[in-house]
């Protein structure tokens, strides 16, 4: 029953996978163009894929790095995350490691640049990378 249950509870929502990729203590994040705007890590829906090759294709499309291995670190479903064609996300959000230069994708991201946590408490983040970066203790929650 149980297990009935899981399964349709994440087809409620679209999925979404989130990278989240650290480098010398900091993160990558771009300024998103599109709805919710703001700070963001890499991210975007799953198609007709697995979330793993959903995962490698957004990093490549929004970033241009080279992904070496990711970890998953957690699936969540988000009822109140919107996008310009969503109400409700279910995430898998991964720990990634790249190699490369970033390059961002020009009708995803106004700028792109690594930011530490200091410096990430400063920026206008997206609602749900303000809510995962508190969730993994990135950034403190101080609500």
């Amino acid at each position: 029953m149980v297990a009935w249950f899981e399964e349709k509870r994440t087809m409620i929502f679209p999925r979404a996978v989130g990278a989240i990729i650290k480098r010398n203590g900091k993160y990558l994040l771009l300024d998103r163009k599109n709805i919710e705007y703001g700070f963001a890590s890499v991210a975007g829906h799953v198609d007709d894929e697995t979330p793993e090759e959903a995962l490698r294709r957004e990093v490549i499309e929004e970033s241009q790095l080279k992904l070496l291995s990711f970890k998953k670190l957690f699936e969540e479903d988000v009822p109140w995350n919107t996008c310009y064609k969503h109400k409700g996300h279910h995430w898998i959000v991964f720990e990634c490691k790249t190699e490369g230069t970033q390059i961002p994708e020009e009708d995803e991201a106004k700028s792109m640049g690594w930011y530490s946590p200091a410096e990430m408490k400063t920026l206008k983040l997206e609602r749900v990378w303000e809510y995962f970066f508190k969730k993994l203790m990135i950034l403190p929650n101080n609500d």
